[in-house]
């Protein structure tokens, strides 16, 4: 979606649709706009809107008005309100007017909403319209297009590039999207690695490829283990942004890519495993942010690894009680072979220490437990820094994707000590599913590494349709990324 800023008013705007949001059922159109407000204020008030938060609702325009229809989006009360509400209402309003054939929308360059900065709503706003326009129809037979959309930012805009931004972050989630909605057939770890190669040569990224036997002379033995009992080989892609500043130690991002997840020997039920193949969402997000960051021409250097490898039961799996050892020489003993992210992130975040990183952060499906703790509403932050672990909180709180802080006790990593290998996979009592995962990632980070873990399990795609979105991957963590390497 391109992103346009027009000087003038809204209501001269001569586009298909205006958005205009609400909140508390106040219409948060700036000074200004005192005549439109009030015809669209009257619209409301005899409808069943309310400015509920994801409530939308379509109207013909006003007289006097230039454009065709006005799209109202609620963003819910103020006191539950979130950043991501906002982007989410704007992804809405963009999703009900292409619904019914909109093509260019017009908003307001400002809004009364408060704890919202002219930069977070341009932002917000522009990147949620993106996101908004997306539909996955690759595999439809019938499908009509509808055309490439446009948004303008109508009045004065202070800060350009949050706008400029804004379209760039859009384009990357957009340009992300098919790859993470694919299914295991269409997206195995080689696509995967030709598709990283192709993006990194478009936005100036560097690449590089392990395959197995490198992985093999390094002595990965964790994402090795996972992909042997797959006909689809394991890949390691490493992406590169160098950065302005050269010099500085790198960000280094770590993704988990398992294309598709049948918990291997552990064999998943049957029933909703379907959607195993999105347990490589930690990776798509990866790849996302390192769009972002190319775009946004950070200062910091920064390196994306994404471990990609397919879990499958075949003849020469990986069994339960077979010892391997990863890249940094810990040897694991694997209780449960559906616990397979873990043992694909030991070798990556080996490979990041090695690098001799500013921080490391690390984003994966991991653990249904993060499910029943948060369900769909925040991502668990687990880490060894607490400043990091606050500055990756704090740029989730700007973007809309939040995340909450779980304890990282020596407790959880005793539970992972095994009697016949260093760690074993799997705790041994079963509970605190999420702290005792991290506790065990934590054993591939040297000490002297500011380390954060992100458990998206829950937050990584939908099942089921929402009004900002289709069903399937929302690349949660990719916004908050880039958001954090931008204030570095």
């Amino acid at each position: 979606m391109k992103i346009n800023i027009s000087p003038a008013p809204l209501a001269e705007q001569k586009k298909d649709a205006l958005i205009i949001f609400y909140q508390d059922a106040e219409n948060l159109l700036p000074a200004g706009h005192t005549a439109l407000k009030k015809a669209v204020n009257d619209y409301v008030a005899h409808s069943a809107f309310k400015g509920a938060a994801g409530q939308v609702a379509v109207f013909p325009a006003p007289p006097k008005t230039a454009a065709k229809q006005i799209i109202v989006a609620g963003i819910g009360k103020a006191a539950d309100f979130h950043n991501g509400l906002l982007e989410q209402a704007a992804g809405a309003a963009v999703r009900a007017g292409r619904a019914a054939g909109a093509k260019s929308f017009s908003l307001a360059a400002g809004i009364k909403l408060k704890g919202v900065s002219e930069t977070e709503y341009h932002l917000l706003a522009g990147r949620g319209a993106c996101w908004g326009t997306y539909e996955f129809s690759t595999f439809k037979s019938e499908v009509k297009k509808k055309g490439a959309p446009t948004l303008t930012l109508a009045g004065p805009v202070q800060n350009r590039a949050a706008v400029k931004h804004a379209e760039a972050q859009g384009a990357a989630l957009l340009n992300t999207a098919d790859l993470a909605n694919l299914p295991g057939n269409e997206a195995p770890p080689a696509k995967i690695a030709q598709w990283a190669k192709a993006m990194a040569k478009d936005t100036g990224l560097s690449c590089q490829v392990l395959g197995t036997a490198e992985l093999t002379k390094k002595g990965c033995g964790g994402i090795l283990s996972v992909a042997q009992g797959s006909a689809e080989a394991a890949k390691m892609i490493i992406l590169k942004h160098a950065g302005t500043d050269k010099k500085a130690p790198p960000i280094v991002l770590v993704g988990k890519t398992v294309t598709f997840d049948t918990g291997g020997i552990s064999l998943k039920p049957g029933k909703g495993m379907g959607w195993m193949r999105y347990d490589k969402c930690g990776g798509m997000a990866v790849l996302a942010a390192m769009q972002m960051i190319a775009r946004m021409n950070a200062k910091v250097p920064v390196v994306g690894i994404l471990a990609a490898a397919e879990n499958m039961p075949g003849s020469r799996a990986t069994r339960p009680g077979d010892i391997i050892k990863a890249y940094n020489g810990k040897t694991i003993e694997v209780l449960n072979t559906d616990a397979e992210g873990r043992l694909v992130l030991a070798d990556a975040l080996g490979l990041a220490a090695d690098l001799k990183p500013r921080a490391i952060v690390d984003l994966a499906t991991l653990t249904g437990a993060v499910i029943a703790a948060l369900g769909s509403s925040a991502a668990a932050v687990l880490g060894t820094d607490d400043k990091l672990v606050k500055d990756l909180t704090e740029a989730g709180a700007v973007v809309g994707e939040r995340l909450w802080q779980l304890p990282l006790y020596q407790d959880y990593s005793d539970e992972m000590k095994s009697d016949f290998a260093d760690l074993s996979n799997l705790g041994k009592s079963g509970g605190a599913g999420t702290a005792t995962a991290a506790a065990f990632l934590k054993e591939f980070v040297p000490a002297d590494i500011p380390w954060a873990h992100l458990d998206i399990a829950g937050t990584a795609w939908y099942e089921s349709p929402k009004l900002h979105q289709a069903p399937g991957a929302t690349l949660f963590g990719a916004r908050l990324l880039a958001q954090w390497i931008h204030t570095l």
